[in-house]
């Protein structure tokens, strides 16, 4: 795709301020949704700390050069339930999240060792693009689910969704928000497509701020879209995991130490795989493969060990966010410096109160907004892989169908304490295919497959 700025570019320091800003309203809320969920006394404002500072480490093992945010982990959240079930108290348990995350760092410490002296040529005949492909459009489309609830403000039964008084206000919200993003990005000029989200977020918070204002003066709950009283229980200094896990670590043994071990390992070997896919798609997104260089082994160790660092201050294991992947295509902003400014800002606004607070009462309904159009150009940009792949053929087919089904049925599979998602599970399935029918001698079919450099001349021509 055009970038409007390259990896290496670096913008006015002015633009690269609301830029980075921007990028920290789009990872936001799955970065502080994790210690939200789980509880037992876990921070935001520390995951945010936590996030940044595990960016920061996995830009200077990519040499710069990968221009992605380190978020919170969602697949982690069956292990962080593990940790503090199984501990002798809380304090316990904040120790047996860090201790688990650097297990789940070492997983990816020795798989990167691994690639180094290996190298990633087998990996690339593991996962061609026809595998790949499907994959990275699978994780756009099973957070579909996760969009379309936030949008709605209520949670479907068996897919179908109760919309009531307060559904209809939240829609409302979302749809000002995602047509303000999508009509300033298509339309807007200079600044005003680079920033939508911005511009978007603004707009569906002022909508939801009247219809609140309105709630209140007449007291219709289903009109309170934005929760005010959380700037009534502000904290200035982040609750740090290694803090309260200080309390804890003469409670861990080691029973408890192999009970993490077991929670939190497999789901490495999980993650790793979406490593894969989340890195051949931002590939896609800046024109260079990120395998290759700065390598897969770089990318591995930055995602391990900016996990651990992340853990040790936030509790969360971080991840290449798919929000931050989906920022870049649809601004044309892959610049690593904003990158690194957000890192920056997402640290020094977590000792921030009334700024983290600020961000807190953002309605999920207004994400909700952002995230149908950040979700789905992750899904865009894993079709986009498979331009090149022939459908005509039968073997190829079948691997792109495999995964799509099973990716979009949900197909989830559970073994003892770890779940695979139904990414790994599509990814995996979608591997085996691929292994059976790749000795096949299916003659090219006779259809016209255009090339990439076709559609650009295409491309070139409408615009």
């Amino acid at each position: 795709m055009n970038l409007v700025y390259g990896v290496k570019d670096k913008p006015k320091f002015g633009q690269l301020i609301v830029f980075a800003f921007q990028q920290l309203l789009a990872i936001l809320a799955a970065t502080i949704a994790v210690p939200a969920i789980v509880g037992n006394g876990m921070s935001q404002s520390a995951a945010l700390f936590g996030a940044g500072v595990g960016t920061i480490v996995y830009l200077l093992f990519t040499k710069f050069r990968s221009p992605v945010f380190l978020g919170s982990s969602f697949a982690f959240l069956g292990s962080m339930f593990a940790a503090f079930a199984g501990a002798a108290s809380t304090a316990a348990g904040h120790a047996g999240i860090i201790i688990g995350a650097i297990f789940a760092g070492l997983v990816y410490v020795v798989i990167a060792l691994v690639v180094k002296f290996a190298g990633v040529k087998w990996i690339n005949k593991l996962m061609p693009a026809v595998v790949i492909g499907p994959t990275v459009a699978i994780i756009g489309l099973s957070l579909a689910g996760n969009a379309i609830g936030d949008a709605v403000g209520v949670a479907s039964e068996g897919g179908v969704f109760s919309m009531n008084a307060h559904a209809w206000v939240c829609l409302i919200c979302a749809l000002v928000t995602l047509f303000t993003v999508i009509i300033c990005s298509v339309y807007g000029k200079k600044m005003a497509k680079l920033i939508p989200f911005i511009i978007g977020i603004v707009g569906g918070y002022l909508v939801a701020t009247v219809f609140t204002l309105i709630g209140n003066a007449t007291n219709n709950d289903a009109l309170k879209i934005i929760d005010f009283s959380l700037f009534n229980n502000m904290r200035w200094v982040p609750d740090f995991t290694f803090v309260k896990a200080f309390d804890g670590i003469k409670e861990i043994n080691g029973k408890y130490i192999a009970t993490l071990a077991v929670a939190y390992i497999p789901v490495a070997f999980v993650v790793f795989a979406e490593h894969i896919a989340d890195h051949k798609n931002l590939s896609t997104i800046i024109g260079s493969e990120l395998l290759e260089e700065p390598g897969l082994h770089r990318t591995l160790l930055g995602d391990g060990v900016g996990s651990i660092a992340g853990a040790f201050f936030g509790g969360c294991p971080n991840t290449t966010s798919g929000e931050s992947v989906g920022c870049v295509a649809i601004t044309g902003n892959a610049s690593v410096a904003t990158i690194l400014v957000t890192a920056i800002m997402a640290i020094v606004a977590s000792f921030f109160a009334p700024f983290v607070t600020f961000l807190a009462t953002i309605p999920s309904c207004v994400m909700g907004g952002v995230c149908i159009t950040l979700y789905g150009f992750i899904a865009v940009s894993g079709l986009k892989m498979v331009q090149k792949v022939d459908l005509g053929q039968n073997k190829n087919l079948f691997v792109v169908s495999v995964i799509l089904i099973a990716g979009i049925g949900g197909m989830t599979l559970k073994i003892g304490q770890v779940t695979l998602t139904e990414v790994a599970v599509a990814l995996i399935l979608g591997i085996i295919t691929n292994l059976i029918v790749s000795k096949s001698k299916e003659k090219p079919s006779e259809e016209t497959v255009e090339t990439s450099e076709t559609i650009e001349t295409k491309e070139e021509v409408n615009e």
